[in-house]
């Protein structure tokens, strides 16, 4: 509970009164008051769930939920409409990279829409998809979610393209990536959880996953051998460990391993990076 300046507990007014004068405040009193305000049944455990997600996006930056390049659904430039179409009936999604002749650069950004009327034409052997692309947004791997989420709004982009220090495609990262990390996972009819969407390399030996990922799903893809007798997820053995839910940006080792709390609640983690050559 926060405490006033003589070491005192703060009452719940006393907290309120502060978000309305000029005194310096900390993301940990809003959290403290929004917390206090669930508790009280003042806010519902969505509304604080989406408050604390909104507060940790700021802390968070591209590369904590990007898309890492060797999980990009992208179309080469040079390839036929015959070649790539299956691809992309297959993924069911609705924006693709175009990458060119040379690996590291982006052409465009293709839209599945944009290759309707050729359904109705009888050239579609002649098509070239670069008369068609849309121009591609490239972002930092450090820029912040906040940041990226207001360019995103601005500019009416949906997706962006992750590039390294040195200019090479990284990734991508979509709007929908972004709002996820607030209001939670995003499904449509195309969705599944299996253990690619859970668990992302996104450079050697560093991982993002989603707490709700099966401990027998992780101990697979990562091998490890974390005990699954009492725990059915690994945000449920890092918890454990913590004695407590753990903060955004709290770290703990287990079995070797380094976890860092990336995204989560009051109640629950939501996702973790990895790292399992620390």
């Amino acid at each position: 509970m926060s405490e006033d300046r003589s070491g005192q507990p703060r009452s719940w007014l006393e907290k309120i009164s502060d978000l309305f004068t000029d005194e310096p405040r900390t993301r940990q009193d809003l959290k403290d008051i929004v917390r206090e305000a669930a508790d009280r049944s003042i806010v519902d455990t969505e509304t604080l769930t989406i408050i604390e997600g909104a507060l940790q996006v700021s802390d968070m930056q591209v590369r904590d939920i990007m898309i890492p390049r060797s999980q990009m659904t992208s179309i080469q430039e040079n390839e036929s409409l015959k070649e790539y179409l299956p691809r992309i009936i297959d993924s069911a999604h609705s924006r693709f990279p175009v990458i060119s002749e040379n690996p590291n650069e982006v052409s465009g950004i293709l839209l599945a829409k944009d290759l309707l009327p050729l359904v109705v034409k009888d050239n579609a052997d002649d098509f070239r998809v670069r008369d068609i692309l849309r121009p591609a947004i490239f972002v930092p791997e450090s820029k912040r979610l906040n940041v990226l989420l207001r360019e995103f709004r601005s500019n009416r982009n949906h997706m962006a393209i992750v590039v390294d220090e040195f200019g090479g495609v990284a990734g991508l990262v979509t709007i929908e990536d972004v709002l996820e990390q607030i209001v939670g996972d995003i499904e449509d009819e195309h969705d599944f959880d299996d253990e690619e969407n859970n668990i992302k390399e996104v450079d050697p030996g560093v991982y993002t996953v989603k707490a709700l990922t099966p401990l027998s799903d992780f101990n697979e893809a990562l091998d490890a051998k974390l005990p699954n007798a009492d725990f059915d997820t690994i945000g449920g053995i890092v918890t454990h460990h913590f004695g407590r839910v753990p903060e955004c940006n709290e770290s703990i080792r287990i079995d070797g391993m380094k976890f860092r709390v990336i995204n989560g609640t009051s109640r629950q983690i939501n996702l973790l990076e990895v790292h399992t050559d620390d």
